[in-house]
């Protein structure tokens, strides 16, 4: 398959920046840019249009600012650590409070905000971005070595797959930040949709800074229940109290793993376009973000006004605040071993 590599433009440090264009045999479309390593569309050819279901911009410069995450690759540490500190190995690590006194996203200088190497494989039809995080960058120990690669099939999958080697103990916990909504991005409301997620427990949150309390939780009873698909919006406004806290959906679910690997973990129907969008994962958490702060950043591709829940993200991750919980699995990588994650979604229409 051929992938077109397009000029995007150029940081203020002259690094140069490309966009991706990759299709497979059924016209569904990805771009992709090595800025971030960062998803800018998903094109999906329905009714005589293509109907980009991920939210973007159209320029570098909003890519840079990107106070909302859109489509990037987010690490080394995903999601929160209380008060902007955790401590391995006896030492204790200071990082950027960037959010409620909370790390969020590693801070402001994360793998979301760098550019990355590339390497295109156009036989299996992905590209490669390839990064050294340097010792002691964001805050974390140790030499990085990671890779994120985009794959697109011809079975309609977007494969996202991740891998990490340091030279010392570490963190890693990569993720990647797509909103999403089926309707297209132009849609005002992404909470219509229809959401299933295999979690029958959830990790509730203190408050409103929204680290967890280190407890798993029941969602049976309460509007975290997604064990049958609803609406999102059927119960997003309730006064339940994570609810309340969060100001809508921005929780971590935990999966009912059946094995170690890959398995469906959440699924997303639109009835309006009749999309459905399956979510697998080898990862224990994902956290399902409803969009509830979208609003009043930079204007949208295809000069589109985003709006608060005009897209929602489901983020496959370890649990938040992780390296400062026993009751979580640890994001704890160890000199030398080798952390791989995948997450695959896939769309029918």
């Amino acid at each position: 398959m051929n992938i077109e590599k397009i000029n995007f433009d150029s940081t203020s440090n002259k690094d140069n920046v490309f966009v991706f264009r990759l299709k497979n045999k059924n016209n569904m479309e990805i771009v992709v840019t090595n800025y971030g390593a960062t998803l800018i569309s998903l094109s999906i050819p329905k009714n005589n249009e293509n109907i980009d279901v991920v939210l973007g911009y159209d320029n570098l410069e909003s890519y840079i600012l990107n106070p909302k995450f859109f489509g990037a690759t987010i690490g080394p540490n995903s999601n929160r650590i209380n008060n902007g500190c955790f401590t391995l190995n006896g030492i204790e690590y200071h990082l950027e409070k960037n959010d409620n006194n909370n790390n969020l996203h590693s801070g402001g200088k994360g793998l979301h905000s760098i550019v990355w190497d590339y390497r295109i494989n156009e036989e299996d039809n992905y590209v490669e971005f390839n990064y050294l995080n340097p010792d002691k960058s964001q805050g974390f120990p140790g030499n990085l070595e990671l890779k994120a690669r985009y794959t697109l099939t011809d079975d309609n999958e977007l494969k996202l797959s991740y891998e990490g080697i340091s030279d010392k103990d570490t963190i890693v916990n990569l993720t990647n930040h797509t909103y999403f909504n089926l309707s297209g991005h132009k849609n005002k409301d992404a909470t219509s949709q229809k959401l299933w997620i295999n979690a029958k427990y959830f990790t509730p949150v203190k408050d409103s800074k929204a680290i967890p309390t280190g407890d798993i939780t029941p969602v049976k009873g309460t509007p975290m229940d997604f064990t049958i698909s609803k609406k999102i919006n059927s119960q997003i406004n309730e006064q339940y109290d994570q609810l309340l806290f969060c100001g809508g959906y921005d929780h971590n679910f935990v999966i009912d793993k059946k094995k170690d690997g890959i398995e469906k973990i959440a699924e997303l129907y639109d009835e309006r376009t009749d999309i459905i969008m399956e979510v697998y994962s080898d990862m224990p958490g994902v956290q399902f973000y409803a969009g509830n702060f979208i609003s009043g950043g930079p204007i949208g591709k295809d000069s589109t006004v985003y709006e608060d829940r005009c897209g929602i993200c489901l983020e496959t991750q370890y649990f938040p605040d992780s390296i400062n919980n026993r009751n979580f699995k640890s994001p704890i990588l160890r000199a030398g071993d080798k952390y791989e994650s995948t997450t695959i979604y896939k769309f029918s229409y």
